[in-house]
């Protein structure tokens, strides 16, 4: 490693200013500041809360994806080869998914790196890392078979719509991997929607499998209650299973377990907030307890804990929810904000069938309330002291 920090240290001159590449100089350190400790500190912009090298911020993140990733490749073939009704060792049905998942996880980086790049080197500034995770998020929350080239499509949309414009890292309002996965959402509904989960061609798939996930058959429950019986018997995974994470579904949404490992690694490293963690689990099993209660049709009947580990309610809790720059800020407010977020979660899933999975449009809609959130959390702050300080002048 020594070798190659010299040899990038005797590359510097010609990227500082004055030098032959001086316009490429956000890309050489870039890669500089990623392979080795930055000898510099940001002096501006919204991301600024800790002493921590936002980059090693970011490798934690993706370090705590990586049971998600692994799982979800290994579930990816899974389907695969059981759609089929062929019989596959464990490692033929992992790198199945390998094949499928791999170009995604490609796409993604880049497109959205050779945007942020070219960003970079036409405003002159360092590059902002912020896509080291979104660029591993997005793969993660799409069907393993969504055309690449939608991929790409999402990645530029949300990279340049939803984080550029608004000045970069640090200053978007809203998840840019769940603005993707929104973009191809509405833009392009049959390939996110349906009987899409399972990887290969639906014509050789053996009778009696369906590609939708669980909460696809428990959305059908409102328009026809009467096959409540059938769809909890025979087509949702009982909770055990769904906490595996062996179901049809986005290639890292599935596995509660993986997905907690990576919320342990976060806590542990203070990397994710447990606060909004909990308040949201909190805040979507209220919701369901409510729906319990209520009891209208037979999806608000399903067992709390049980509507927590589908889809990807866990996977946004962890992952999506907990965006340090999207997020509420304030203690009291990142609270308020995780159980608004759980809250909606369940109320668009259950309520609108439309929307099966409702975790994305939640987060999304709890980001835009984050600011807000946080004025009203800091003026009920402020007028507590105030009100204080008169009663000791009194």
């Amino acid at each position: 490693m020594k070798f190659l920090e010299n040899m990038m240290k005797k590359m510097e001159p010609s990227f500082k200013k004055g030098g032959k590449f001086e316009k490429l100089h956000p890309l050489y350190d870039g890669f500089a500041t990623f392979a080795f400790t930055p000898n510099h500190a940001t002096h501006s912009g919204a991301h600024i809360r800790d002493s921590i090298d936002l980059k090693r911020t970011m490798m934690t993140v993706i370090i705590a994806l990586i049971p998600c990733l692994v799982f979800g490749m290994w579930n990816v073939g899974y389907w695969h080869y059981s759609a089929l009704g062929i019989p596959a060792t464990m490692m033929q049905e992992f790198v199945y998914g390998l094949i499928k998942v791999l170009p995604l996880v490609v796409v993604s980086y880049g497109v959205g790196l050779g945007i942020e790049f070219a960003f970079c080197i036409a405003k002159g500034h360092a590059i902002q890392e912020g896509f080291l995770v979104s660029g591993m998020l997005i793969p993660l929350v799409m069907p393993a078979d969504v055309p690449l080239w939608m991929v790409a499509v999402a990645t530029a949309f949300s990279v340049v719509i939803a984080k550029e414009v608004f000045g970069g890292t640090g200053m978007n309002i809203v998840n840019v991997a769940l603005t993707a996965r929104a973009f191809l959402f509405f833009a392009y509904p049959t390939f996110m929607a349906g009987e899409v989960w399972i990887s290969g061609d639906k014509t050789q798939f053996v009778d009696g499998t369906t590609g939708a996930t669980n909460l696809g058959h428990l959305a059908g429950l409102v328009t026809n209650p009467e096959t409540k019986d059938v769809v909890m018997n025979e087509k949702v995974a009982d909770l055990w299973t769904t906490f595996i994470g062996i179901e049809p579904g986005s290639v890292g949404e599935t596995s509660g377990l993986a997905i907690l490992i990576g919320a342990g690694i976060l806590i542990l490293t203070g990397i994710g907030s447990f606060r909004i963690m909990a308040s949201m689990f909190a805040g979507g099993f209220l919701m369901q307890t409510i729906f319990n209660a209520w009891g209208a049709n037979p999806y608000m009947e399903v067992d709390p804990m049980h509507q927590l580990m589908m889809g990807g309610f866990m996977f946004g809790m962890v992952f999506m929810v907990t965006d340090p720059v999207t997020a509420a800020q304030t203690p009291t407010g990142k609270i308020i904000y995780g159980v608004l977020a759980g809250m909606l979660s369940i109320l668009v899933r259950v309520v609108n069938p439309a929307f099966p999975e409702g975790v994305m449009m939640a987060i999304l809609l709890s980001n835009v309330f984050a600011p807000t959130i946080d004025h009203y959390v800091v003026q009920a702050n402020i007028k507590r002291r105030l009100n204080r300080a008169k009663l000791k002048t009194a």
